[in-house]
């Protein structure tokens, strides 16, 4: 291995609070995933492994394939638009579309099972397509009201700081 192509170390500027922020925080996570681990060992039956690692696979799938893509392409939305916005703004939108990207992951599996028709009728008995609709404009209006209080909180700071 290269000088060039080896993992830089950390930069020398660095001050010493990072460096014990980062020591912590890599503490915390080890423990955080060995307690997970002895959670896991006592809780779940080993019979359910298997369909424990779907599930995590499958997250990693939908994260990748499906979250992602969409916060990055709605970023690039943003951006192009010609006008200078906030990474505030921009994070609020993100969040914004991440909630609603989840919510859709969470209830295309109704959807779906629903169209098949259930064994048992009242087992899914609502129209999840219209309450999904429902669920994404809450969220696309609790966005936007958020983005227009965020706006005039700035505004207001800066004709403070202005003044």
């Amino acid at each position: 291995m290269t000088r060039s192509s080896a993992v830089p170390a950390v930069p020398a500027s660095t001050g010493r609070g990072v460096r014990v922020a980062r020591a912590v925080l890599v503490v915390v996570g080890v423990a955080l995933i060995g307690l997970g681990g002895w959670v896991l060992t006592e809780t779940v039956s080993p019979t359910r492994y298997g369909g424990l690692l779907v599930w995590l696979i499958g997250s990693v799938i939908a994260h990748d394939a499906i979250i992602a893509p969409v916060v990055a392409g709605a970023a690039l939305l943003v951006g192009r638009t010609g006008r200078r916005i906030s990474a505030a703004v921009v994070a609020i939108l993100q969040v914004g579309v991440v909630l609603g990207v989840v919510l859709t992951l969470v209830v295309v599996p109704e959807i779906i099972a629903k169209a098949r028709g259930p064994k048992n009728d009242t087992v899914l008995p609502f129209d999840y397509g219209a309450r999904l609709a429902v669920a994404w404009l809450v969220v696309a209006v609790l966005t936007a009201l958020a983005v227009v209080g965020w706006t005039v909180l700035a505004r207001r700071r800066e004709a403070r700081c202005a003044a």
